[in-house]
């Protein structure tokens, strides 16, 4: 099982995973506790079987942002 989803996207899949999951527990619903345990699991695992299905990967988000902090790390604060 290879990573396909880069590590923003991971936290975010945490983030709305825990908030899809605590309004499934408060609402008394199955369905968004279930799909909340999902995209849980998805961002700590970093695979998701969707994007495995497509051949599709969001890996090139972290190299973009690794490349834009390079960027404005070199750029002095007060140079324009």
């Amino acid at each position: 099982m290879t990573k396909n989803v880069g590590e923003l996207d991971a936290y975010c899949r945490i983030a709305g995973g825990l908030t899809l999951l605590s309004m499934g527990i408060i609402c008394s619903s199955k369905t968004l506790s279930f799909i909340g345990s999902m995209k849980v699991a998805e961002g700590v695992t970093r695979f998701c079987p969707m994007l495995y299905l497509m051949g599709k990967d969001t890996l090139g988000w972290d190299r973009k942002l690794e490349k834009q902090g390079e960027v404005t790390a070199e750029t002095p604060a007060g140079a324009d």
